[in-house]
């Protein structure tokens, strides 16, 4: 996860009674589907969710034998398995695995949700709610076969668009859009914190140390911490004028990675102030979702926050801490900058058949009007009503 991705392939709730009840995806068929063998390989696509478990962690541990050790890897965990058990389960996606096989076995593999709503239509997506996601294999010869399985379940499905969150891209004729607007935000870490503060600039290292003195009760644990994690995600959530995830979905990661992540809270005379995810794996931890109230920015909550989850990822002996994707030049690049991290490419990549995927960000025409709507409802309405908009957003 932490080496870097080669240019053939491309390589982020307080309790809430109302909450609806688990999305119960549609009925699927079972698989393997197989499509005509080309080169002595053919892709196989996984609709069970049972099967898909079962292969998908076949593929990863065979990934790691002597035969793969030029092939590309993804840098974040997308493709870890328990991302497909937590989002299928946390926010009701359809799951769909197409593998890439020869007689010898796999040479690449390509996760997929479908994310479908009311408002928006559908989309097959590589992977909704994280930043990365995409293609894994070993040539190009696979890669094209994969796009081209991923296409044909598009067209099948009837989605609007085909959406693959890759890093490098990766050529493909069918590819007909693709997103290059942000950057991932990365930190090679040291071995010891003594090192890493010594990293910083003055004005960094004078922050921190300001948020030290403050009286933050400082927390990592799990679902006991769920409460008060999305207590504060939710609010900042509304103040971004965005709808919430689920709280479901978090409690589904909690579960599904089980000790390889965990939930850091801060809490300020009782009040919780600032909340992180954390996922830590292959030596790199991650920050999904991360949030802090705005009361506390003048006690420097965000800084302490960010101080001890770089602590913790050096803890569990993470080489590199991910802060997720920004906007080159932005407010939160710039942030993630000042602490030394560095950026690597982004580029989403579409098959689009109906719409203008631009069409969906926050920023395009007509949405800020609902930007701002949304920034005046109570919070306790939009832990309601944001989950079911929300699912549907690829």
């Amino acid at each position: 996860m932490s080496s870097p991705p080669s240019p053939h392939v491309p390589a982020p709730h307080e309790s809430a009674p109302h909450e609806s009840a688990p999305i119960e995806s549609a009925p699927i068929e079972s698989a393997p589907v197989e499509s005509a063998p080309v080169e002595n390989c053919c892709v196989q696509t996984y609709r069970d969710r049972a099967a898909i478990d079962r292969v998908r962690q076949q593929f990863c541990a065979m990934s790691t034998d002597a035969s793969w050790q030029d092939a590309p890897s993804p840098r974040l965990a997308a493709h870890r398995w328990p991302w497909m058990e937590a989002l299928s389960s946390g926010l009701g996606h359809v799951p769909f695995w197409l593998e890439a096989v020869t007689d010898d076995g796999p040479v690449g593999g390509l996760p997929l949700m479908l994310v479908r709503g009311p408002l928006f239509g559908k989309f097959l997506v590589s992977l909704p709610y994280l930043n990365t996601g995409g293609l894994w294999c070993r040539d190009k010869t696979a890669g094209n076969l994969l796009v081209d399985a991923a296409c044909r379940l598009a067209d099948e499905l009837d989605v609007k668009h085909l959406e693959l969150r890759h890093e490098i891209p990766f050529a493909h004729d069918r590819f007909n859009f693709e997103r290059t607007d942000k950057v991932h935000m990365r930190l090679a870490l040291p071995s010891d914190c003594e090192a890493l503060m010594k990293s910083f600039k003055s004005k960094v290292r004078s922050q921190i140390k300001k948020s030290l003195t403050e009286t933050f009760d400082v927390t990592f644990g799990g679902a006991e911490l769920l409460d008060p994690f999305y207590d504060v995600f939710a609010q900042n959530m509304r103040d971004l004028g965005t709808p919430v995830f689920s709280k479901r979905l978090f409690s589904a990661i909690l579960n599904s990675f089980q000790g390889d992540a965990e939930l850091c809270v801060l809490h300020h005379d009782g009040i919780a102030a600032a909340g992180a995810l954390l996922v830590h794996g292959n030596g790199t931890t991650e920050v999904p979702s991360a949030s802090c109230r705005q009361q506390f920015n003048r006690k420097n909550a965000n800084m302490r926050m960010y101080w001890h989850l770089l602590e913790r990822a050096i803890q569990r002996s993470s080489g590199t801490f991910d802060f997720g994707r920004s906007s080159e030049g932005g407010g939160t690049f710039k942030f993630k900058q000042q602490w030394g991290a560095k950026p690597d490419p982004a580029t989403w990549q579409y098959y689009v058949r109906h719409g203008d995927p631009a069409s969906l960000r926050p920023d395009a025409d007509g949405k800020q009007r609902l930007v701002s709507a949304w920034k005046r409802l109570p919070v306790w309405l939009t832990k309601i009503i944001g989950p079911s908009i929300v699912r549907g957003i690829p």
